[in-house]
């Protein structure tokens, strides 16, 4: 409708009906920003900018109450109380009873995974070796105990030397990176937008993913996808779906949108946590590519819906599914400028409290 009344308009009063426009809507958000209610209401009737919010928000927790029947390859519900029960396992001083009030839908749900039989055996050994260690030593009540007959219902898994449980803080991997030799990793990850034109192995962004997998997680849901397109031509169709892109986009050589997913949660409150994960995990995505002599560039993604609608159809994405970022991945042309990008000093970023 807003396109139609622009194109109508005279193009000498495009410019003058957009500052009308501005400047009204700059005087309702000083009326409407009064309160939460208020802001609903502006959000309801004047401006519609997180339709597509709401509506995701919700087709999420309509996904997640179907996840929890049909558990596919991974289950959220399973990921994040086995999380949970790691954090009580190693909790000083440990209680004796504890996670009752998520134990009976634990165990139920590793019971009906193991029935389907669809579940990533990593993800089914790891909840298999945590409930092992939790039901050997958590106290006797009439959940745990009711919980644990559930769990024996399922067979045991043949037993292994690696178990995957927690473990001491002094066999973390040791490391001898310096400072100053992260430090330099972190100056040498620019933002680069002009590649050569050079294929880039799938091999070195599997690895690249397998370090954005380590990332930090909320409870361990990793809520996040890497949609890859990995050719000039796809590249390109995929970032100029993003605003920003005009006039590199043609040379890109791979573009990858990473999208979260709010299947994961079953409130609304936990509707930024794929951002945040999603966020994380790119980092680490670019800094691993960094070291395998790939250059990255993060190209932002706005909230605009005709854009949404663009990427939403060339990936498939389900409504509950939110593209949180696209990265350009390739190797580096040596003549393309990189941008000085002057960074705020501590002076800034730094408040104490």
């Amino acid at each position: 409708m807003k396109k139609l009344i622009v194109a109508l308009l005279p193009k000498r009063l495009v410019p003058f009906v957009k500052k009308i426009k501005y400047r009204f809507d700059e005087y309702f958000i000083r009326i409407f920003a009064f309160s939460g209610i208020s802001s609903s209401l502006y959000y309801a009737f004047i401006s519609r900018q997180f339709d597509r919010e709401h509506k995701s928000v919700l087709a999420g927790r309509i996904e997640y109450k179907h996840s929890l029947a049909n558990i596919g390859i991974s289950s959220v519900l399973l990921r994040r109380n086995i999380h949970r029960l790691e954090k009580g396992l190693i909790m000083q001083p440990r209680r004796d009873i504890f996670a009752e009030a998520y134990i009976l839908e634990t165990a139920k749900n590793y019971r009906e995974s193991s029935l389907q039989g669809g579940l990533c055996e990593d993800e089914h050994k790891w909840a298999n070796d945590v409930l092992t260690d939790y039901f050997s030593i958590v106290g006797e009540s009439k959940i745990t105990l009711k919980a644990k007959a559930i769990f024996e219902q399922v067979l045991p898994l043949p037993a292994q030397d690696k178990r995957f449980v927690p473990y001491s803080h002094e066999s973390l991997p040791q490391t001898d990176i310096s400072y100053e030799q992260l430090l330099t990793l972190f100056k040498r990850r620019r933002s680069v937008r002009w590649y050569q034109n050079k294929p880039i192995e799938n091999g070195k962004l599997h690895r690249a993913i397998e370090a954005a997998s380590l990332a930090p997680s909320a409870c361990n849901r990793q809520p996040f996808r890497f949609y890859v397109a990995n050719n000039p031509d796809k590249a390109t169709e995929i970032a100029t779906c993003a605003m920003g892109t005009v006039g590199f986009a043609e040379n890109l050589q791979c573009v990858i949108a990473v999208v979260g997913d709010l299947s994961a949660y079953p409130f609304e409150r936990d509707r930024h946590i794929i951002y945040i994960d999603a966020s994380l995990a790119s980092m680490q995505f670019m800094l691993a590519c960094e070291t395998m002599g790939l250059s990255t560039c993060p190209i932002n993604w706005p909230d605009v819906e005709v854009r949404e609608r663009m990427l939403e159809k060339k990936l498939g994405l389900e409504a509950y599914e939110r593209t949180v970022i696209l990265i350009a991945v390739g190797y580096g042309a040596s003549d393309g400028g990189v941008p000085f990008s002057q960074k705020k000093g501590n002076d800034i970023l730094m408040k104490e409290v």
